[in-house]
């Protein structure tokens, strides 16, 4: 699939687990399958929500190419592929193209507090790696580094960097990547909340933790973005704000996990140092998908 933009709703895939804490391939399959039935722009395995860092390499080559076979082509497939190390972001990529990915989504290296000077040349490096089209991902609440708008302008003028996950909450800073960015470059919200304020001022979509529990309420929701109605869009917004702050009431996937084992859609297991909801989290999410009518 040649994808040149990436907009709407793309979702940040969690990974089922067993009680064993073994990865449950079926489930993630089933999983998948619910989001391409309820209109889902594209999906994102191998995210953060995905609890990666805690795959085996092995689980993870699996988990994509369940993925890939699913969507089939009938949606892009943008996999989670960044790493605070640059050679083994390369390594993953070259791993990973093997299996037919539209797009790669690669995150600021994180703990090693690059300089942005670091930053644009590890992104450069990943740019000139491959041919796939690379979204970038600046979240400073996990990785302890910010990319400043000058950086990510600079790198969007790379050939296959086509656009950023923005989840910095820096609205400024968001605003004047949108301003400034060269034709062809998106800006993706990164936080549910942020999806209607950001796509006003021109953002083109979200990568989401809460279509995970909603498919269908978030495309529906990007879907009247998309097509300019934005007074549908507010009701919606209003209508999903309490999903989108419950499920960060714990760190991420622990509330959105808890609301999708409410539904008996997984087992809510989530593999150590994440560990399952407590019980007023787990009592909250499964409110919340009541009250939303969610199935």
């Amino acid at each position: 699939m040649q994808v040149k933009e990436f907009k709407g709703c793309g979702t940040a895939l969690i990974t089922p687990f067993k009680k064993d804490l073994s990865v449950d391939y079926d489930k993630y399959r089933i999983l998948i399958k619910r989001q391409i039935d309820n209109g889902m722009h594209f999906i994102v395995p191998l995210g953060t929500t995905g609890e990666t860092p805690c795959l085996e390499k092995e689980e993870k080559v699996k988990l994509l190419s369940i993925a890939v076979e699913e969507a089939n082509g009938k949606i892009p497939v943008v996999v989670g592929a960044g790493s605070n190390y640059t050679k083994e972001v390369l390594s993953n990529i070259k791993e990973f193209e093997k299996i037919g990915i539209d797009g790669l989504l690669v995150v600021t290296p994180y703990y090693n507090k690059p300089t942005q000077e670091g930053m644009y040349n590890h992104f450069k490096a990943v740019s000139e790696s491959t041919d796939k089209p690379i979204i970038l991902y600046n979240v400073p609440g996990r990785t302890g580094v910010n990319m400043s708008a000058e950086t990510c302008l600079r790198l969007a003028e790379l050939k296959n960097i086509v656009a950023t996950k923005e989840a910095s909450s820096n609205y400024a800073q968001i605003s004047e990547i949108i301003r400034s960015a060269p034709a062809g470059f998106s800006v993706l919200s990164g936080n549910d909340d942020e999806v209607l304020s950001l796509c006003a001022t021109g953002a083109k979509g979200v990568i989401s933790v809460a279509s995970n529990l909603a498919p269908k309420e978030m495309a529906e929701f990007l879907n009247l973005i998309l097509k300019g109605d934005y007074e549908g869009a507010r009701r919606e917004h209003h209508r999903l704000t309490p999903l989108f702050k419950n499920c960060f009431i714990e760190s991420n996937p622990i509330p959105v996990k808890a609301g999708m084992g409410s539904l008996g859609l997984i087992e809510n297991i989530l593999r150590p140092p994440l560990y399952p909801a407590t019980t007023k989290t787990y009592e909250v999410m499964t409110d919340t998908v009541k009250k939303l009518g969610i199935k």
